[in-house]
């Protein structure tokens, strides 16, 4: 969505409001597709003691799988953001809350969607005390134990065990 900054001056209440949704089906995250449904981007572009303010709430449901036993894993995530809008020349300077804008128009997509990409989650755990799979057989230990030999030895340090005592 794009946002004529004119139209913030020309405006009697010094604000635009904004609320829509992007397609993001098709973007690849740690190797999966995390957005089936529309993400939303909601709030307002305004103007604040002659500095243009951006403040919007990103909303996403998330659906990938679980970092230990790979069962799937859906949740909602918030991302709310806020930066200060400056026109080109003027953010030059480098700081994490201005955004330098070329012309009078701001895409907002090519705002809202580096952000929440960028506050994804490397790992998301199914529970806090997930056990995980079996390294050995595969077998999901939410279940029950898999009956693997605790203690296996790699078979190439089994001409070690020899020299250890018998136990």
């Amino acid at each position: 969505m794009t946002v004529n900054l004119k139209d913030l001056a020309s405006s009697a209440q010094e604000r635009i409001c904004f609320d829509y949704t992007i397609d993001l089906s098709a973007e690849e995250v740690n190797f999966e597709r995390p957005f089936p449904k529309p993400v939303r981007v909601a709030g307002q572009v305004s103007g604040e003691s002659g500095m243009i303010r951006l403040e919007a709430q990103i909303e996403a449901e998330v659906h990938t799988r679980c970092a230990r036993c790979a069962r799937p894993v859906v949740y909602e995530k918030k991302v709310p953001v806020d930066f200060f809008l400056v026109s080109g020349a003027k953010g030059s300077e480098e700081s994490d809350d201005l955004i330098a804008v070329e012309g009078d128009e701001v895409e907002l997509d090519d705002i809202a969607v580096p952000e929440l990409l960028l506050d994804m989650e490397m790992a998301v755990l199914c529970r806090e005390d997930c056990k995980g799979l079996c390294p050995h057989c595969g077998k999901d230990l939410n279940e029950g134990p898999c009956g693997c030999e605790p203690r296996q030895i790699d078979p190439r340090l089994e001409a070690l065990k020899k020299l250890l005592p018998p136990e």
